[in-house]
């Protein structure tokens, strides 16, 4: 499959995930646009560190996962299929194999996204993990027991609740069921009281 098909499509099988903004970055990106590629990265830097930093609950970490999965993804930008997934899917598809890759091996070579794009490239609305030296005292605790589930109930909590989207959104990213996606939720609500007692 050619660059170009994936871009483009008869206007009777326009695919239900395509974004005309989006693909419009694409298209330049896959042109050579270095400035494409920093305006991509733009929109969604902020939200994929946020999915990275609640998965590993490490800023640097998250930081490595977060540079890792958009050199992964600009790589491979041209494998992104508008008929299968929203882009913002595709995205955090990467970023969930990503920070899984992080955990086991903890360590990731990652390349600097100003050495991919050629200039620096800065999400000035990236969210610092010190926001969470102002959670209250209920919040802290839900984040450090949120540190205790499995990586599987981990994920769906994270993507339910601080990504907040839907256990199909769910289903498409993590590969599995929508019902087992709630089924998960279920298990990890349980597991959070547990580890939290009563108060939780």
């Amino acid at each position: 499959m050619t660059e170009q098909s994936l871009l483009t499509w008869p206007t009777n099988a326009a695919p239900v995930y395509a974004d005309e903004h989006v693909q419009a970055l694409i298209s330049r990106c896959l042109a050579g646009e270095d400035g494409a590629y920093a305006a991509l990265y733009q929109e969604y830097a902020g939200m994929i560190y946020r999915l990275t930093y609640s998965l590993l609950q490490h800023k640097e970490d998250a930081e490595e996962v977060l540079q890792d999965s958009f050199e992964y993804a600009f790589r491979r930008l041209s494998h992104y299929n508008p008929h299968k997934s929203s882009f913002k899917t595709w995205l955090y598809q990467i970023a969930i194999s990503r920070s899984r890759n992080k955990r086991r091996r903890k360590w990731l070579p990652t390349l600097s996204l100003g050495q991919l794009v050629g200039q620096d490239v800065t999400d000035p609305h990236a969210p610092q993990p010190d926001e969470l030296a102002a959670l209250n005292e209920t919040q802290q605790m839900v984040w450090q027991a949120l540190g205790q589930l499995s990586v599987k109930l981990r994920e769906t909590a994270v993507l339910r609740y601080y990504a907040g989207l839907s256990y199909g959104e769910i289903s498409g990213i993590l590969g599995i069921p929508a019902k087992t996606a709630e089924s998960r939720m279920r298990l990890a609500i349980k597991a959070l009281r547990e580890i939290l007692g009563d108060e939780g």
